[in-house]
């Protein structure tokens, strides 16, 4: 049996079911790729607004632990397809790429859109069909993929199939996760989806929320359960959004343990004992807020300090100082999974093969977002939806060509 002219179907058209649909075409297989929406990569082009983060260009082991405790798990796509040669990929598509301050690597464009385009094009010159505006249902008893359509009800069968339905984030644009159903009735095992890379919950005061939403807290540092994350957060009218708290939010979000308490270093970069020094200059007759601005702090700090504390605030110099770097913040949930960035839980690994192909469904291999990993912001996840899509259609062409 040869892959050449057998027909794959590729279900979901975000990142990972377009390079699996990429590999399968140039094997020379049949491809139609079958999206939701009425476009495909409408969350890929949600993600480039702000700056197109393709991949981080750090060094590659540190890049694969970024997905501990299951590295392990995605190592061979990984390896297969590292930041290196999606580098590479995106520039043969005619997209030059920098790398910024972080190591994170990005187009020229900073925008999705002409990334879009350009593969797009080349996989219409490939051949793929794309078929959008087709909801997966699962399958017909003889193996034929299954979609809802406002046409009707229509089935495809193929020699083999990729999975990549995406998670549960952003399902305006992305997936409403309507593909978990199927999959359990098939006997495969999911883990329970949440929100991960999203905000939190914060329960502000009228005073603090109706002055400071909107507002940003630059070069701050948040811990949760020893770890540490520094960068920018903003007020927002229902808690906080920014890196550090997307970051540190499958850890915040474990076993659902709200309320829980963050800590906010609002000086970081003066240690306890110069920040007390400093606050032990206080004039005499000097008001708390005019105290705290002398030692850098900005007005939305103070507002923090004083939230923090129900607006009594420590006069004596090592308890502010302490207080700077140790402000507590309590967590009531995680935003919502139709506002986070990522979606942790997914399909469980422990019924796909080495290959990514379902165990009990022979010719169905699965990518991307739908996998049960969880990646931090600064193009992980991007680079594992890339990669998994790479692995799962070379598998897939290897399954048409045994």
């Amino acid at each position: 049996m040869n892959a050449v002219g057998r027909r794959a179907a590729v279900v979901g058209g975000g990142p990972a079911g377009l390079m699996a649909a990429e590999v399968l075409a140039e094997a020379g297989v049949d491809v139609t790729v079958f999206e939701l929406h009425r476009s495909p990569g409408r969350k890929l082009l949600l993600a480039g607004r702000s700056g197109l983060n393709i991949t981080h260009t750090e060094p590659f082991a540190d890049l694969r632990d970024r997905y501990r405790p299951l590295a392990p798990a995605l190592a061979a796509a990984l390896d297969g397809f590292p930041p290196a040669a999606l580098q590479q990929w995106v520039e043969d598509l005619g997209q030059p790429t920098f790398v910024g301050s972080s190591g994170r690597l990005f187009p020229e464009a900073q925008r999705a859109a002409p990334l879009l385009r350009a593969w797009l094009a080349r996989l219409d010159g490939l051949g793929v069909e794309m078929r959008t505006g087709h909801e997966f249902t699962g399958w017909s008893d003889d193996g034929a993929v299954q979609f809802r359509t406002t046409d009707g009800d229509v089935e495809f069968p193929a020699d083999a199939m990729v999975l990549a339905l995406g998670g549960a984030s952003w399902p305006r644009v992305g997936s409403p996760a309507g593909w978990v159903e199927p999959l359990e009735a098939q006997g495969v095992g999911i883990a329970p989806l949440r929100a991960a890379n999203c905000g939190v919950h914060v329960d502000w005061s009228p005073v603090f929320r109706d002055r400071f939403e909107g507002s940003p807290i630059k070069n701050v540092v948040v811990s949760f359960d020893s770890r540490s994350v520094r960068g920018e957060l903003m007020i927002t009218g229902r808690g906080l959004e920014g890196t550090p708290v997307y970051s540190l939010a499958s850890s915040i979000g474990a076993d659902n343990r709200f309320p829980t308490t963050i800590e906010l270093d609002l000086a970081p970069d003066l240690d306890g004992a110069g920040l007390a020094a400093r606050l032990a200059r206080r004039r005499p007759k000097e008001s708390q807020s005019t105290w705290l601005r002398r030692v850098g702090l900005a007005p939305i700090a103070i507002g923090l300090l004083r939230e923090a504390t129900g607006n009594r605030l420590p006069d004596d110099p090592a308890e502010m100082a302490s207080l700077i770097a140790t402000a507590p913040v309590v967590v009531t949930a995680l935003a919502p999974l139709d506002r986070a960035i990522s979606t942790a839980g997914g399909v469980e690994f422990a019924g796909l093969d080495e290959r990514l192909m379902i165990r009990s469904q022979p010719g169905v291999f699965l990518a991307g977002e739908m996998l049960d990993w969880d990646a931090p912001t600064g193009g992980y996840l991007l680079q594992a939806c890339f990669s998994t899509g790479r692995f799962a259609g070379e598998s897939a062409v290897g399954f048409l060509d045994r």
